[in-house]
């Protein structure tokens, strides 16, 4: 017998699900949550649901908000369960359920109702989840988007603003006619100094209204740094049935993730924070460091298993790293080129933080996939991967792997996998990467032309090189026998394979 996931079935639920140890009627608003997505929901609620637990801090409660039709759909899936989520353990030891009650309450998923909200005194931190591309970077300069077409839509109309950061702006110059002390803007998404871009864009956006206003949001906000980490896959049908058969719940949203989760902060919120160093939050002067780490080992090995795993067929990322030879190529590529780009922390290993990535990688439980990896990879790979190879470019060091993980995401922009098996590129500049491709590895031009955000690798002879060497293996002898040609040190004495492509 299952139960429909609500308030009223808290106190009943199957011994196998941890409820909340509070009452929800107890819990006052301190947190909203713009993006309320399943990582949100597995990282950023859990650890406010703990510190509630042991009775602390619960004016901080979580209000929802969000201004896509994606958000609208989550509202009324939540609002029908009291806002609770049921949220999975992936651990292959045996998994485990809790129902997350953080949640107390969802924004009309209207933008002045939002800035309304927004303008209440008892919201003191603004977080979001809006993705790493959600941010309006200009790819060109890395500063903030201003002619972006949703940008200047909302500058033309300032009251009624339609993205996230008009309503930011639109909300915090409310409060500050209200007399009211500005709420912290605290970025939970997975990019380099995360705080940082928010605050570029916030203050960015407010710039474009007025220089004053610009100022007084930069001199006057604060806009935390954090580094956030735990793999939640999608959910589907898979994962409803998952909850429903194993734990007796019928909920229209629930959650899996690895029983993983890190989460650094720097230590500035003016307008108080909640005490969550008592339920594993690590609070840090500087997150760059730890932030730099993760990027690089972690999602830069989820860059590098991704592309040969799609290639060579894998559906599941356990699976590829299952495969011998994208397993060891993983931890070469790691051990010889990435980790040394990372900057030493004191009291951390990398060989260690590299051990505990590649076991999380391979949890069979978790079900992450492939295709999920593979996701928007002109937003990624700047991020996680070509930051290393430039860094090595700065000091004379060989980039062979790095630029065969580039040359086998190119080789995935084609379209299909070495079996000829059609995939959907993921990415808003799918037409651009699958005609670079094409012109990589089905015209072979004499020169390859690179998209722009490469910026100034496009140009540079030690990478073009190195990337026109792994391409021709790749399109000579196939996936399989580039990664075998790299873990043997054949990368490290060839000429260039494309040689009409080579500069």
């Amino acid at each position: 017998m299952t139960q429909n996931l609500s308030e009223t079935v808290l106190s009943s639920l199957p011994e196998s699900v941890k409820a909340p140890a509070y009452r929800r009627s107890d819990l006052t608003p301190g947190i909203l949550h713009i993006g309320v997505g399943n990582f949100h929901r597995a990282h950023q609620a859990i650890y406010l649901s703990k510190l509630f637990d042991l009775g602390e801090g619960r004016d901080w409660a979580i209000v929802g908000a969000g201004l896509k039709p994606y958000d609208k759909t989550m509202r009324e899936r939540l609002q029908a369960q009291d806002w609770l989520t049921t949220v999975v353990e992936l651990d292959p030891e045996g998994l485990s359920a809790q129902v997350c009650g953080a949640m107390i309450d969802f924004v009309d998923v209207d933008p002045k109702a939002l800035i309304a909200r927004l303008g209440e005194a008892d919201i003191r931190i603004v977080s979001l989840t809006i993705t790493e591309g959600g941010y309006f970077v200009d790819p060109n300069t890395g500063g903030f988007d201003v002619n972006h077409p949703e940008i200047q839509a909302d500058l033309a109309s300032p009251d009624a603003p339609q993205t996230v950061f008009g309503v930011l702006v639109a909300a915090l110059l409310a409060r500050r006619d209200k007399g009211l002390e500005p709420f912290t803007v605290m970025s939970c998404d997975n990019l380099p100094e995360n705080g940082h871009m928010a605050k570029q864009a916030v203050a960015g956006f407010a710039k474009a209204l007025s220089p004053e206003a610009g100022s007084w949001i930069a001199d006057n906000v604060a806009f935390p740094n954090g580094m956030v980490d735990c793999i939640t896959p999608a959910t589907g049908d898979r994962e409803r049935g998952l909850v429903q058969e194993r734990f007796g719940l019928t909920d229209a949203a629930p959650v899996v993730c690895e029983p993983f989760r890190q989460w650094v902060l720097e230590d500035h919120f003016p307008a108080g924070r909640p005490a969550l160093e008592k339920v594993g939050v690590e609070f840090v002067e500087d997150v760059a460091p730890y932030e730099l780490m993760k990027l690089r080992i972690l999602n830069g090995g989820h860059a590098t298993i991704a592309y040969p795993g799609a290639l060579l067929g894998h559906y599941f990322v356990h699976d590829a790293m299952a495969d011998p030879l994208i397993c060891a190529f993983l931890k070469k590529l790691e051990e010889d080129e990435i980790l040394p780009t990372v900057p030493e922390i004191p009291g951390v290993s990398f060989e260690t933080y590299l051990t505990t990535v590649m076991d999380r990688f391979s949890n069979p439980a978790v079900g992450d996939t492939i295709p999920r990896l593979c996701l928007d990879g002109s937003n990624r790979q700047p991020k996680f991967i070509l930051p290393s190879i430039q860094d090595r470019l700065d000091k004379g060091l060989p980039v062979a792997g790095l630029a065969l993980e580039t040359a086998l995401w190119c080789r995935y922009c084609l379209g299909h996998n070495e079996a000829g098996e059609p995939h959907v590129i993921e990415d808003n500049n799918a037409d651009i990467l699958k005609a670079w491709a094409q012109g990589v590895y089905a015209d072979k031009p004499a020169r390859i032309e690179m998209p722009e955000l490469f910026g100034g690798l496009a140009s540079d002879e030690t990478f073009l090189k190195a990337f026109s060497y792994a391409a021709g293996m790749i399109a000579e002898d196939g996936v399989a026998a580039a990664l075998k040609a790299y873990l043997d040190g054949r990368f490290d004495k060839g000429a260039p394979a494309l040689k009409a492509n080579a500069h």
